[in-house]
């Protein structure tokens, strides 16, 4: 009995801290700031990993879940980065942030070449690229990670988007 009412304590616990940290927040914290290179992700965890993760967060070694959520992930990079740089050089992926602007582009198409994107990280096609331009400059398009390009532009290369 006494460790189900324990369990019962520990969710209600773990819901009060949830909802203080949610009543806390505003619009803006919600908003992605401009020139911010991350991204959101969603993630699934069970209530004992999530229960542990609050306590962990509650008893000082992490500052709140996020910072937590980003340490193991970047341990678990480091401990795979031989792996990852292997992998980038073999498959000739930039690693980092790649830009293509119109008038990269618009070099490319009167040199009559079309490019292959593959980028571990971020590729940003400008705003000021038409789909037209895409289509006629860009080949293919590989970015583990995020691309940030116009509606218009992604769809004009959905087709080559893997």
């Amino acid at each position: 009995m006494d460790s189900i009412r324990m369990l019962k304590e520990s969710r209600e616990g773990c819901f009060r801290s949830w909802a203080n940290e949610v009543s806390h927040m505003s619009v803006h914290e919600l908003r992605r700031k401009t020139g911010d290179s991350s991204e959101k992700i969603t993630i699934n965890l069970g209530v004992v990993d999530l229960g542990q993760i609050d306590l962990l967060v509650q008893e000082g070694f992490y500052s709140n879940r996020t910072d937590l959520i980003r340490t193991a992930i970047r341990n678990q990079l480091a401990t795979h980065a031989e792996v990852v740089k292997e992998t980038v050089a073999r498959k000739a992926f930039v690693l980092g942030l790649q830009d293509f602007s119109r008038s990269d582009l618009e070099a490319l198409q009167v040199a009559g070449e079309v490019l292959q994107i593959q980028v571990l990280g971020l590729a940003r096609i400008a705003e000021d690229v038409s789909p037209e331009l895409a289509r006629a400059t860009i080949e293919s398009v590989v970015v583990l990670g995020a691309l940030h390009a116009s509606a218009a532009v992604k769809a004009a290369l959905a087709d080559r988007i893997h």
